[in-house]
């Protein structure tokens, strides 16, 4: 999810340059509401291309496996794209975009994962910090012109505007803030109890505070809520639902992870709490934020069980005061 929402910026700011463009999405199924709603109707690409590539690595000999593949490979071919770019810096991006067979496949000089580069016809040597500023600079040297990262449009779901519309239904004038307390690996997770401590003193303040769960991070929200004394609640999101209830709100609250990265991209305040990834690399970008991160805490994506020492360190009345900032400065804050 975050590597999407790094890369829609710069694709963004392309599609702008060139609206008559044919633009192509390979993307995993379960990420596919970032970029098609109702109806299939996609805001920013023409066409997407589903990318199972999770299930496909379990099984990579299995008779479906093949014949997914081989259709993948049919329905690229057939777009006739003349380029290919390579945003994620994964081998097994890099294997879908072989799959294309376009005349160019452009991709960083220094992916995230090394033997990716071997893939690459062309390699872009970037130097941008943040993820977001790298995506583009591919990106400028594909389309052979500066640009600049914009904010996205994300596509509309009804059911789930409908669905955000009634969570905040008499909710009134309370500014609206969503915790987000999971992560994708144990060192990057922020204590629930702490979580819940923010939310019950942002409650006492006047605020309505909600808690977003993946689909296996339920147990996270349960606790969150039960340390904020009951007083906020953790409605069943979906993905759909998770964009639509971002839109209406006036903060985000979470560490690395992609609903943070999703606050941004909806031009939402955030209040990023990091231990082992490093926030000048993939922290909050192009929105009012603040990020509390110890000093001593060192870029590590080793996928540890439990919390990075340095994340420890920082206090609920930190985080709290952080929110508190954001949300009094009137001209950084949406209105509600």
């Amino acid at each position: 999810m975050g590597d999407i929402l790094h890369a829609l910026p710069a694709v963004a700011a392309l599609r702008q340059a060139h609206p008559d463009w044919y633009l192509g999405w390979a993307v995993e199924p379960r990420w596919l509401a970032l970029l098609s709603g109702d109806n299939g109707e996609m805001p920013l690409v023409n066409r997407t291309h589903l990318v199972d590539a999770k299930a496909w690595a379990r099984a990579p000999f299995r008779r479906e496996t093949l014949a997914e593949v081989g259709a993948l490979r049919r329905a690229l071919r057939a777009g006739q794209y003349d380029l290919c770019i390579d945003l994620q810096g994964a081998v097994r991006s890099a294997l879908a975009g072989r799959l294309a067979g376009a005349a160019r496949m452009i991709g960083e000089d220094r992916p995230r994962e090394w033997a990716a580069r071997w893939l690459f016809g062309e390699r872009v040597a970037t130097h941008g910090v943040h993820m977001i500023e790298q995506a583009v600079e591919v990106c400028e040297a594909a389309a052979g012109e500066h640009l600049f990262p914009i904010l996205p449009p994300l596509p509309v779901t009804r059911e789930a505007e409908q669905w955000a519309d009634g969570v905040l239904r008499g909710v009134g004038q309370r500014p609206v803030v969503l915790i987000s307390p999971g992560a994708g690996w144990g060192a990057k997770r922020w204590p629930a109890e702490r979580y819940g401590a923010v939310a019950a003193e942002l409650h006492a303040n006047g605020c309505t505070v909600l808690v977003n769960a993946g689909p296996q991070e339920q147990d996270i929200a349960a606790e969150v809520v039960r340390a904020s004394g009951g007083v906020v609640a953790a409605p069943e999101f979906t993905l759909e639902r998770l964009i639509a209830l971002t839109r209406r709100v006036c903060l985000v609250i979470a560490g690395d992870t992609g609903p943070l990265h999703l606050a941004c991209a909806l031009g939402k305040p955030v209040v990023g709490i990091y231990g082992p990834t490093d926030p000048a690399r993939n922290g909050p970008f192009g929105v009012p934020f603040r990020v509390l991160r110890h000093p001593e805490s060192k870029r590590d994506h080793t996928r540890h069980a439990e919390p990075e020492a340095g994340l420890l360190t920082i206090t609920p009345e930190q985080v709290t005061e952080a929110a508190k900032q954001l949300l009094r400065d009137e001209q950084s804050v949406p209105q509600c």
